[in-house]
């Protein structure tokens, strides 16, 4: 009894250790990242996506020369896949992000949730029970609080935000899919579709940046601050791209994108701070109550026994490879 719980109190720890550091992360990024938008002009989103996986792929690339990423396979037309699903859900999420408001930007994440929910039915046959349903519906209904209150959506960030999220969604759920078809470590999966993503985005992200903003990349006025700020954001992409593949998947899309209130509040709380337009008010703070009362119901509803369950182990995995030194234990046998 005692070696069960203490590695059920193991797998607690590193549980939370990944999602404070998902949580740190993200929530830095986007302040960052606003912050050069708003504050220094640097629209170009596509392209500083581009340089986030190229310093990315460098780091992989120095731990694999260093020993602790080892040799692993993925089929060139699932990575083609994801690259595809990735680039449109960066390319969706930076756009919204420049667009729209910090809190229209994270309410429209949080509409992933159904999406997210539709994509296991559909394709890992997940059962849900009553308890976990009437959760989701309470999380939704802060997220229709929230929305009703921002008015600072306009038609274009409206259609990036649409396409975000079913983008965002598919490629969360493909995470978790590589992950447990090919038993790929987060290491290892970055290590195949960091380089991709860079190549394609800081090659078609100058002209799509262009279009979408009418300024060219190499026309803007850089100081010493704007670099620094640019150098902070690759630096700190790294530690996200990783985190989300470590929290997906250890948590799955859907859980992943429940917890994710917690990112949530702290931004629009730090959007106050560091941007008065997109501040706080009632009726977002009401709404924003009403989803973290509607996270924790889901997370005490979906890990009772039928909170959230796969029908059949319909999914196949390949002959497992070896792991290596970094990667985390693999914990999706059944029950999600």
């Amino acid at each position: 009894m005692a070696p069960s719980s203490s590695k059920a109190n193991k797998k607690g720890a590193a549980d939370a250790a990944a999602w404070m550091f998902n949580v740190v992360t993200s929530v830095g990024i986007i302040i960052v990242n606003k912050a050069l938008m708003a504050t220094y002009g640097f629209s170009y989103a596509t392209t500083l996506t581009g340089m986030h996986f190229a310093t990315t792929t460098l780091m992989t690339g120095v731990l694999r020369w260093l020993g602790y990423i080892q040799a692993s396979h993925l089929p060139y037309p699932e990575l083609l896949k994801f690259v595809l699903f990735a680039n449109f859900s960066i390319v969706g999420m930076n756009v919204s992000l420049m667009w729209n408001s910090v809190g229209f930007y994270q309410i429209a994440k949080l509409t992933m949730i159904p999406v997210s929910c539709l994509l296991e039915v559909l394709f890992d046959k997940i059962r849900y029970s009553r308890d976990t349903k009437l959760s989701i519906g309470v999380v939704l209904l802060g997220v229709g609080v929230c929305t009703v209150t921002d008015v600072s959506v306009n038609a274009k960030g409206f259609i990036a935000a649409f396409i975000a999220v079913w983008s965002t969604s598919l490629q969360q759920y493909y995470v978790h899919y590589l992950q447990r078809k090919y038993s790929l470590s987060s290491f290892n999966l970055l290590g195949h579709t960091a380089p991709a993503q860079a190549a394609t985005l800081l090659l078609l992200g100058p002209f799509l940046d262009s279009w979408l903003t009418n300024k060219r990349i190499d026309t803007y006025d850089y100081s010493a601050v704007s670099v620094m700020f640019i150098v902070i954001s690759c630096t700190i992409a790294v530690g996200t791209n990783l985190s989300q593949f470590i929290c997906i998947g250890r948590f799955t899309a859907v859980s992943f994108q429940v917890l994710g209130h917690m990112k949530t509040i702290l931004v629009l709380i730090m959007g106050f701070f560091f941007f008065g337009k997109d501040g706080l008010n009632l009726h977002v703070v009401l709404g924003m109550i009403i989803a973290v009362v509607g996270m924790v119901w889901y997370g005490n509803a979906s890990s009772k026994p039928g909170g959230k369950e796969r029908w059949s182990l319909s999914l196949p995995t390949t002959r497992p490879q070896k792991q290596s030194n970094l990667s985390e234990s693999d914990e999706h046998d059944g029950k999600v």
